[in-house]
C-alpha cells in the first residue's frame, strides 16, 4: 500500500487511465463501494471528492471558492485543490498546464455529475439548480420584510377586501394578506413556475439529446477534447454523453431560474403575471410595489392600495371559476408541446458546452432557441391563452375601477398599469424569450370594454355571471362586438345543451332510437 506522498512522486505514464479517472470523478465511471480496495485510500470519509460536491449552480458557481476551503480545512500539503491526495495535474499533459484552469473545468464537471444524480430522474431539468439561480439573482438585493411592511400591506389588503365587497358579486376568503420578500416570492411562486415552464424544457432536452448523442457517439467521440477522448475507456462514452446532456439541461434550468429571479425583482404580487402563481393567498411585494411608485408623483398608500385591489379582486376570481387556471396552465402546455425547436442553436449549444466559459454556454438557450413557425394547434392555444388573460386582466380592471373611484390618482394608476401589462417589463420580455411565450393580454382594453357593458346592462351579478361555466365564455368575436354578445351567448348555451343531450342518450343507450322502434322491439 502506498500512502498519499508516494502516489504523489509517481510517473503519470505509469498510472491506469481507468483508475486515475474514477480517481478524479468517482462512481460516475465505475468506482463502488465494492470495488474500492478500503486499504487503497486512507484519507477521512468527509476529506474524499464525492461527485455530490461541488458549486450548487452548476454553470454559474465558482468551483474555486468551495474547492479551496476544502484544503485549508483538510491541511493538506502539496495536493491540488479539489481533487484527492496526491493528484499530479501534469498527468493530463497540456489541459492540466494551466492548475487554475483544470480546477474550473473539474469543478464544473463534479457539478455535473451531481446534477446528473439528482433525485429529478423524470425531468428535463434539475429544479436544484434553477431555484438555486433564482434565489442568486436577488441574493444581493432583497430588501428585508419589516413588521411595518407586514402592517401595511395586511391593512392595504383588508380595506381592499370591504372596498370590493361592493364591486363584485364574489365574497372575500378571509384571508389574513402576506408580505413577500422577493427571496420569499420565488420560493412560493416556484412550484407554478415548474408547472408552466416543464412543457417547454421537455422540449428543449429532447433535443439536445439528440444533437448531443450525434455528435458523442455516431461521431465517435469528436466533441470530447483531444487530451481526454484518449483517456476515456470504452464504456464512459455513454456516460460521457449523458453527462453532456444533462449539462445542457442544467444550463436551461439555470437560465430559467435566471429569469425567474429577475421577474422577482418586477412583480408586485403573487398573481401579477395574470396567473395564480402563489396560489389562492393574498400576497404582495413591498420593496417592488415602492420601485413602481417611484416617479409616478402618487402617494405611496394610493399605489398600495390600488396594486391591493388588484390582488384581490384576482384571487377572488380565480377562486370562483376554479377551472381557470387550469385551461390557462394547460393551454400553455398545449403550445409548447408544439414547440419547434432551432436545431442550429441547440448544436452551436451542443459543440460548445465548455465549463471554463459558462455564460456563453448559457446564452445560447436564451437567444433563437425557437423557430418562428407555428403549428394550427399553437395558434389556437396561443390565441386562447392571449383572450383568456385579456378577460382576467379586463375584468379587474373595472372591478377595480369601480372599488377605487374615489381615489385621487385612479386614472393614473390604472393608465400605467394598463401599459404595463400590455407591454411588459424587461423581465418578462426576457422570460418570454427564454420559453417562447409571451403571456399578453393583448387586448385589454377590448376586455374591459365588454366588461364594463356587461355591467351597465346586466348589472354587477350579470357580468360575474358569465364566469360560471368554461364552454361559454366570450371570445374573440365578443371583443370585437360586446353588444352582440348576449345573442351569442345563448346559441352557445343552447349547442351546449343539445351536446349534453346527445351524450346522455349515447350513455344511456338510447342514441337513434325512436318510439316506434321501441314499440316493434316491444311486439
Amino acid at each position: 500500500m502506498s500512502d498519499n506522498g508516494d502516489r504523489s512522486g509517481e510517473n503519470p505514464n505509469e498510472q491506469d487511465p481507468e483508475e486515475m479517472l474514477r480517481r478524479l470523478f468517482g462512481e460516475a465511471f465505475g468506482n463502488t463501494d465494492d470495488d474500492a480496495d478500503p486499504e487503497a485510500d486512507d484519507t477521512p470519509e468527509e476529506e474524499k471528492p464525492s461527485a455530490s460536491r461541488g458549486p450548487s449552480m452548476g454553470f454559474t458557481g465558482d468551483p474555486r471558492s468551495s474547492s479551496s476551503s476544502q484544503d485549508d480545512d483538510s491541511g493538506q500539503a502539496g495536493g491540488f485543490p479539489g481533487f484527492p491526495p496526491g493528484f499530479d495535474p501534469g498527468m493530463l499533459g497540456p489541459l492540466g498546464a494551466d492548475p487554475q484552469m483544470l480546477q474550473q473545468i473539474m469543478g464544473q464537471v463534479q457539478a455535473m455529475f451531481s446534477a446528473m444524480q439528482s433525485d429529478d430522474e423524470g425531468s428535463a431539468v434539475n429544479w436544484d439548480v434553477t431555484m438555486s439561480a433564482a434565489l442568486s439573482a436577488v441574493q444581493d438585493d432583497d430588501p428585508p420584510m419589516t413588521p411595518s411592511d407586514q402592517h401595511h400591506v395586511d391593512s392595504a389588503l383588508r380595506l381592499a377586501e370591504m372596498w370590493l365587497d361592493e364591486a363584485t358579486s364574489f365574497d372575500a376568503l378571509g384571508q389574513i394578506g402576506q408580505a413577500l420578500t422577493r427571496r420569499k416570492w420565488i420560493e412560493q411562486t416556484f412550484e407554478s413556475w415548474k408547472q408552466l415552464t416543464e412543457p417547454v424544457a421537455v422540449s428543449v432536452g429532447k433535443a439536445m439529446a439528440q444533437v448531443v448523442r450525434q455528435q458523442l457517439e455516431e461521431g465517435e467521440g469528436a466533441g470530447i477534447p483531444e487530451e481526454l477522448r484518449g483517456m476515456l475507456p470504452p464504456e464512459a462514452m455513454g456516460q460521457f454523453a449523458t453527462m453532456m446532456e444533462r449539462m445542457g439541461g442544467v444550463a436551461f434550468g439555470a437560465q430559467i431560474g435566471q429569469a425567474i429571479g429577475e421577474l422577482a425583482s418586477e412583480v408586485h404580487s403573487g398573481s401579477d403575471i395574470g396567473l395564480p402563481m402563489a396560489g389562492q393567498s393574498l400576497a404582495l411585494v413591498p420593496s417592488n410595489i415602492r420601485d413602481f411608485g417611484d416617479g409616478l408623483q402618487v402617494e405611496d398608500e394610493e399605489v398600495l392600495l390600488y396594486l391591493a385591489l388588484r390582488e384581490a379582486a384576482r384571487i377572488r376570481l380565480f377562486a370562483h371559476a376554479p377551472w381557470l387556471d387550469d385551461d390557462l396552465f394547460n393551454a400553455v402546455a398545449q403550445y409548447a408541446a408544439g414547440i419547434h425547436i432551432n436545431m442550429d442553436r441547440i448544436e452551436e449549444a451542443a459543440a460548445n458546452i465548455n465549463p471554463q466559459d459558462p455564460e456563453a454556454v448559457e446564452a445560447l438557450f436564451g437567444e433563437d432557441l425557437f423557430t418562428a413557425d407555428r403549428t394550427p394547434l399553437q395558434e389556437a392555444a396561443l390565441r386562447r391563452i392571449e383572450t383568456t388573460l385579456a378577460l382576467v386582466e379586463g375584468w379587474v380592471d373595472d372591478v377595480v375601477s369601480q372599488a377605487a373611484a374615489h381615489l385621487p390618482s385612479l386614472e393614473r394608476l390604472r393608465e400605467t398599469m394598463n401599459r404595463r401589462r400590455a407591454t411588459g417589463g424587461p423581465a418578462e420580455q426576457a422570460f418570454a424569450a427564454l420559453v417562447g411565450l409571451e403571456l399578453r393580454p393583448r387586448r385589454l382594453r377590448d376586455a374591459a370594454a365588454l366588461w364594463k357593458h356587461l355591467r351597465e346592462t346586466l348589472g354587477v351579478s350579470g357580468r360575474d355571471e358569465v364566469w360560471s361555466h368554461p364552454d361559454v365564455q366570450p371570445d374573440e368575436a365578443d371583443l370585437d362586438d360586446p353588444e352582440g354578445f348576449q345573442a351569442r351567448r345563448s346559441q352557445r348555451e343552447q349547442a351546449s345543451a343539445e351536446m349534453d343531450d346527445e351524450l346522455k342518450k349515447l350513455l344511456d343507450g338510447d342514441y337513434g332510437s325512436t318510439g316506434e322502434d321501441n314499440g316493434g322491439d316491444a311486439r
